[in-house]
């Protein structure tokens, strides 16, 4: 890790890993699943399977011819009965496909380990793997592995931070397969020919710090690197520089600096999949809150509801007051227990009434602890008074665009101001005035 760096700010959040010596359980298979069409940034797929058909486990059943796109996998075996449209938890409609499981999980015939001796083949692996960014926005992975700068690229930087509260999704993954882990990132080094891999992981972790430490020790060209924990250790453009001293500038992308990052668990399952053809049909996910009678880390099919997850952890002890997929301080809150898990669910989390309050907004005091919060050193306050006049010229002036919505600034607001939600809808505006 680069030394003598100023750290970039943030908030110290309570961590709340309770779940972190839970070792994985498998979620019995569902009576049925709803697999979105759309889980990865950029074009949605289209249906490939029509209603009465019988699919198996690994069956590609939503394609595009988009670039900027990820196939979609049957989770399970059995009989469609649905392809049509849901509401999913952003409040966009999407296609999607119901499946009626009939609980043999039969393998598909297309499911073999993919024959790879060549960038050119890696690549193409990785897009039929249908893997897109497990740990943020479901970016299609085989585009952030083939940039047009790819002989500037050196470095690839895996993010294991998981500086969010209460999920510990990706630390049971380097717990559990942390061969896999390693496995997948060598694939990706020899592949894109890069000189460096640096794992960052938070220092509230220290037992897969040893671990991997152990793992790796003789190999160079491998570093794990021991970060503070500090949320939002793990946001991408922090995350670069904390681990090489790299800035990455407004509207560029980390290949611009010669960094790829992937999330753990996704170098983890490119591992798998290299060495059996599985497509990404499951998901490892953190089921924690104070609602939750038995907080557990579950192995589910994509697609599976998630009052199905709820269930299997003994269900709500008490009467919840939000419900969120992702973490407390990025996560989306949704208002029905139907919704089906995507490919880049973390975590399922259920708080109880108290937890679940909203506090009272009350007037900005000047304080600039928002400043002071922000990775970035933008200025919330500022933005705020520049949105509810308009003033589109300030918002582009003050940088809006840089802020990836954390949450720093309303955790450290004293007066409790509404402030992502107003950058997000300044953001909004910029692009609607361009």
């Amino acid at each position: 890790m680069v030394s003598k760096l100023k750290s970039l700010h943030g908030v110290k959040v309570k961590h709340f890993k309770n779940t972190e010596d839970c070792s994985t359980e498998i979620l019995p298979i569902p009576d049925r699943v709803v697999i979105s069409m759309s889980q990865h940034i950029g074009k949605p797929c289209d249906p490939t399977v029509k209603i009465t058909d019988l699919v198996k486990v690994g069956q590609v059943i939503g394609t595009s011819d988009a670039f900027i796109s990820a196939p979609i996998h049957s989770s399970v075996s059995g009989k469609v009965v649905a392809v049509d449209e849901i509401l999913m938890s952003n409040g966009q409609k999407t296609k999607a496909v119901t499946i009626e499981t009939d609980k043999l999980q039969e393998v598909d015939e297309s499911v073999v380990p993919p024959s790879v001796n060549s960038f050119e083949e890696f690549i193409q692996a990785v897009k039929a793997s249908g893997l897109v960014g497990l740990g943020g926005a479901g970016f299609p992975t085989y585009v952030k592995l083939s940039p047009k700068n790819l002989s500037e690229v050196d470095t690839l930087c895996i993010n294991a931070a998981e500086c969010e509260p209460y999920i510990t999704s990706d630390y049971r993954t380097i717990m559990e397969d942390a061969e896999d882990v390693l496995n997948g990132a060598r694939q990706v080094q020899k592949y894109l020919d890069l000189k460096k891999v640096i794992i960052g992981v938070e220092d509230n972790k220290p037992k897969a710090i040893a671990l991997l430490k152990e793992m790796t020790a003789g190999d160079a060209s491998i570093e794990v690197a021991s970060l503070p924990a500090k949320y939002p250790q793990g946001a991408e453009k922090v995350l670069i520089y904390h681990t090489t001293g790299r800035v990455v500038p407004e509207g560029k992308l980390p290949a611009d600096v010669g960094v790829i990052v992937m999330n753990v668990a996704s170098v983890a399952f490119l591992s798998k999949y290299l060495k059996t053809g599985m497509p990404l049909t499951t998901k490892r996910v953190t089921v924690d809150g104070s609602a939750i009678a038995e907080p557990k880390n579950l192995l589910v099919p994509i697609g599976t509801p998630i009052q199905n997850l709820i269930d299997f952890c003994g269900g709500f002890k008490t009467e919840p007051g939000k419900v969120l997929m992702g973490g407390p301080m990025m996560g989306i809150a949704v208002n029905r227990l139907d919704y089906p898990v995507l490919k880049n669910n973390n975590a399922i989390l259920a708080f109880d009434e108290k937890d679940s309050r909203e506090p009272e907004e009350t007037p900005c005091i000047r304080c600039g602890r928002c400043v002071n919060a922000c990775p970035f050193n933008l200025m919330p306050a500022s933005i705020e008074k520049a949105f509810k006049a308009g003033n589109v010229d300030a918002l582009r002036e003050l940088k809006v665009n840089l802020c990836m919505e954390c949450g720093c600034c309303a955790f450290a607001c004293p007066a409790k101001r509404r402030l992502v939600m107003t950058n997000r809808l300044a953001k909004k505006m910029l692009t609607q005035k361009k």
